[in-house]
């Protein structure tokens, strides 16, 4: 007998972890998030106080020399 309750001790310790992640109290299923609004108006003026950059990115600068090499014919 003292087998069994230290086996089912065990089992149930076991377990307890598995069932608290797929469980969900009453009402979370109901529950919905409120997304905020976007202003579509102060999305865009945001974007044109953005500067433009002077110079064209290049993200494989540093991999590459700026001008390539002339070969002498």
């Amino acid at each position: 007998m003292k087998k069994f309750t230290v086996a089912a001790v065990v089992v149930s310790l076991i377990a307890t972890p598995a069932l608290a992640q797929g469980r969900r109290g009453p009402g979370e299923d109901k529950k919905t998030e409120k997304k905020p609004q976007v202003d579509e108006k102060a999305y865009k003026a945001a974007l044109d106080r953005i500067p433009e950059p002077k110079e064209k990115y290049d993200p494989w600068s540093i991999a590459k020399p700026a001008e390539p090499a002339k070969k002498p014919k």
